[in-house]
């Protein structure tokens, strides 16, 4: 009796907060989706009206569009690059331990701040070091470039987004047996075969988890696109987050950008349920 008296004590304030600061907004959002409430004064039901219009607002499709152009291809490079990051810290090589340390540091540092430096980088010091070189492709900001701006906001996001999954991966590099190794180098494997064959299907759950965190988190794309281009040039660069925020609370759209947030939820919800799906079967058939 004492034990379930502590329990509740420790979970029934964390509940509480948690429904007052998550679940109570979401309702009211998911609430006001079904009006033309503006952020302030009176409200009338609209029905559906509010989601018809996004699928027929155009700016909207550009930013779902931008949007998942980003994720996809900053998953794509984030999982590539922390895997190999993760296999040389696994490798038997000297300060392995201090290496591990100083690749997580990015990911501690906040990513406003992160953003806001690398601002400073493109737009003054690359051009000035182009200028000094004699290159005219460094001398010009990408973040200013319409065709370009959407890479110089992956590289940032890759950049501190490596940290987190190299040390997830190795966390599953570090549960393969090294016996597995050596029975398949007496066998004749190369490194390659070693891979395929070995490690990338004892990591798989590992490689599961990045995947679905990596594109979940980079549909959310926002923090770098405000220190960055703030969506611009024009509107080239303005994701589905930066595009409900502005529209709900500088716009005075709080209705429909309400209405946009749940779509935007519903499809994040799609696509990791899909992604666990495929990722899933692959498990099992390693």
């Amino acid at each position: 009796m004492k034990k379930s008296k502590v329990y509740l004590s420790i979970a029934l304030p964390a509940f509480v907060l948690f429904f007052i600061f998550h679940t109570y907004p979401a309702l009211q959002g998911i609430f006001y989706s079904f009006t033309d409430w503006k952020g302030y004064g009176d409200w009338n039901f609209v029905g559906l009206k509010n989601y018809l219009n996004v699928f027929k607002d155009d700016r909207a499709g550009d930013a779902y569009l931008f949007t998942f152009k980003f994720a996809i291809v900053t998953t794509i490079i984030v999982n590539v690059i922390s895997l190999l990051v993760a296999m040389g810290l696994n490798a038997k090589i000297k300060f392995h331990k201090t290496l591990r340390a100083i690749y997580f540091m990015p990911f501690i540092l906040s990513i406003l701040i992160v953003g806001f430096i690398f601002n400073f980088i493109f737009a003054h010091m690359l051009p000035q070091l182009g200028e000094a070189l004699g290159w005219d492709w460094l001398a010009k900001n990408i973040l200013g470039d319409p065709d370009l701006a959407w890479l110089g906001i992956v590289l940032v996001a890759v950049w501190q987004a490596v940290s987190f999954n190299t040390i997830l991966y190795l966390a599953g590099l570090v549960t393969i047996s090294e016996d597995m190794y050596e029975a398949a180098s007496i066998d004749g494997a190369g490194v390659w075969k070693k891979f395929w064959n070995i490690t990338f299907p004892l990591i798989a759950p590992f490689f599961t988890i990045n995947m679905v965190l990596s594109m979940k988190g980079f549909l959310q794309v926002f923090d770098q696109i405000i220190a960055l281009t703030g969506g611009g040039p024009g509107k080239s660069t303005e994701s589905i987050s930066l595009l409900i925020y502005r529209g709900g609370f500088e716009g005075g759209d709080f209705a429909y950008q309400s209405a946009n947030a749940v779509i935007y939820f519903i499809v994040i919800v799609i696509v990791s349920v899909v992604q666990l799906k495929i990722l899933g079967k692959r498990e099992g058939e390693n």
